[in-house]
């Protein structure tokens, strides 16, 4: 019955959330809907460039960012995210893609969703509170580091030696002015009206003067052919063997892992700036359903887009609207509007991906950094580095890390004991420790005592400390066996009541006094009879 009810329970909390996630006005409706339209000009050049890095066709790519970004906008936890093809999971497809091909990369998505809505399941999401602040600073930094030198390559073309080089000075001098001219735009139109997002009116400004006047400069079009149909319905064409799945199960775990961590500090961020909390299990089932119904869809994958979720909520947009609209909207590029869409020059994204980057950069961090602990410091450019130069997982991972050694070190340091002679039991001495007891410190608890010179009795009061693990209690132990060598013996006062059941698992015997307080526990370890009692 109680698994029954804790199902139960998960599936209330679990089910689908309004429409909007906050009250759709007409106002904010209209804000959504232009905001929707602006993520999905944003999103195209994009997809179609993940594709690219793995070794797929566009159309896989934009499917991907049609049903992830739909399904996520329905039931994620967080309205206001976007979520659809990204480059942290495209590097790792290549190989996937190069040795095996498109259907194992398709069967792998499935899998990797599989493992998504487990997590969700299983509230794994709720470990992205562990996350400590300098690496949520990393993070942001090293990802709009990120961001902007993936446009760079919008300012290069084909060499005749199938690699890429910069474009030739005029045409460079065109785009950068286009993509100066756009970043003004978008600067400017906020003082002059708030009745449309301003990243579209810099979009279509910039695009209809490009059109107008024929400005030969690079075009959407220039990448790929958006033209398309609807994504079909199909099972991934691969072998149900073992093999498939000892092949596909390394690169699932890893592409979940990494959609995930990208998706939950997405989901952190957002919530920041729309002052929403909470969510995260939710969203971890999201983009598992996500990505497994993209697997049979014929699309590669995704997770939450930092870059895109910035857009859409510094343009105004708040509730699921938004992220419907902007899927919609690219459905229909695919569908209808291809030979319009495919005219937008590339300059204008460009200007509006370099806003983003101002606007996500954590700018205070650089000037907080000489005075913020110099650890914390550390991890920050650990962490921003890490995210530049290898993947968004592995830096998150290498700053929770160094920022848990850091704090283990500090807190092993903390340690210590006063001495003195015990008011209640004459000639005995009292060791009163401050500070945790766990691995860290363990060591450092075992030379606090002067067993030789010691008295008879010896009372260690944790009233001030914390029995934390298995290693503070084998270090407690250590010390027994110290004192029993000398014929000595050892009591174990102020116990809690968690120091208590670790003392129990750890297979001594415990007996409670009557007259225990609530708060605390005192114990003696008598070291000549080999066990704990009450005290």
């Amino acid at each position: 019955m109680d698994r029954l009810t804790t199902i139960a329970d998960f599936a209330k909390r679990m089910a689908l959330p309004s429409l909007t996630g906050d009250r759709l006005t007409p106002t904010q409706a209209r804000i959504d809907v232009l905001s929707g339209l602006t993520v999905a000009l944003a999103l195209v050049p994009e997809a179609v460039a993940f594709a690219f890095v793995a070794g797929v066709q566009p159309m896989v790519g934009l499917y991907a960012a049609f049903i992830v970004g739909l399904i996520t906008a329905l039931i994620g936890g967080r309205p206001g995210m976007i979520s659809g093809a990204t480059g942290a999971l495209a590097v790792v497809m290549v190989a996937l893609v190069a040795d095996h091909g498109v259907q194992y990369l398709f069967a792998t998505v499935v899998l990797m969703g599989i493992l998504q809505i487990t997590a969700g399941v299983l509230r794994l999401g709720k470990f992205i509170r562990m996350v400590p602040h300098p690496v949520m600073l990393g993070f942001v930094n090293g990802l709009a580091i990120v961001i902007f030198l993936a446009q760079l390559e919008q300012f290069k073309v084909p060499d005749a030696t199938g690699g890429t080089e910069w474009m030739d000075l005029p045409t460079l001098a065109l785009m950068l002015g286009l993509v100066v001219l756009t970043m003004a735009l978008i600067w400017l139109t906020p003082k002059l009206t708030r009745a449309i997002p301003a990243p579209l009116a810099a979009i279509g400004a910039v695009a209809v003067l490009v059109i107008l006047l024929d400005i030969p400069v690079p075009r959407v079009g220039d990448l790929a052919s958006l033209k398309g149909g609807l994504p079909e319905f199909a099972v991934p064409s691969v072998p149900f063997t073992w093999e498939t799945f000892k092949i596909i199960l390394p690169y699932s775990i890893i592409l979940a892992a990494i959609g995930l961590i990208e998706s939950l500090l997405t989901l952190n961020l957002v919530g920041e700036i729309t002052n929403k909390r909470g969510g995260a299990s939710q969203e971890c089932v999201a983009q598992g359903v996500a990505n497994t119904v993209t697997g049979f869809f014929g699309g590669m994958g995704g997770c939450a887009m930092i870059g895109q979720s910035m857009i859409n909520v510094k343009s105004g947009g708040r509730t699921r609207l938004a992220g419907i609209a902007a899927a919609l909207f690219l459905l229909s590029f695919i569908l209808f509007a291809s030979p319009l869409i495919e005219q937008i020059p590339l300059a204008a994204l460009v200007g509006v991906m370099f806003m983003v980057v101002i606007g996500t950069f954590a700018w205070q961090s650089l000037r907080i950094l000489r005075i913020i602990p110099r650890a914390d410091a550390f991890v920050i450019i650990l962490v921003t580095a890490v995210t530049v130069y290898e993947d968004l997982a592995i830096a998150v991972v290498v700053g929770v890390i160094v920022s848990a050694l850091v704090y283990s070190w500090n807190a092993a340091s903390r340690i210590h004991a006063r001495v003195r002679n015990s008011a209640t039991s004459p000639g005995a001495r009292v060791y009163e420790l401050e500070g945790p007891l766990f691995f860290g410190s363990a060591t450092r608890f075992q030379e606090l005592f002067d067993i030789k010179n010691d008295p008879e009795l010896v009372i260690v009061d944790f009233m001030g400390s914390r029995v934390v693990d298995q290693s503070a209690l084998q270090a407690i132990e250590a010390v027994a066996a110290k004192y029993a060598e000398a014929g000595k013996r050892l009591q174990l006062r102020h116990l809690t009541h968690d120091c208590h059941q670790l003392l129990s698992s750890a297979g001594q015997l415990i007996v409670d006094a009557d007259d225990d307080p609530d708060y605390a526990l005192a114990v003696d370890y008598d070291v000549r009879l080999g066990r704990l009692g009450s005290h």
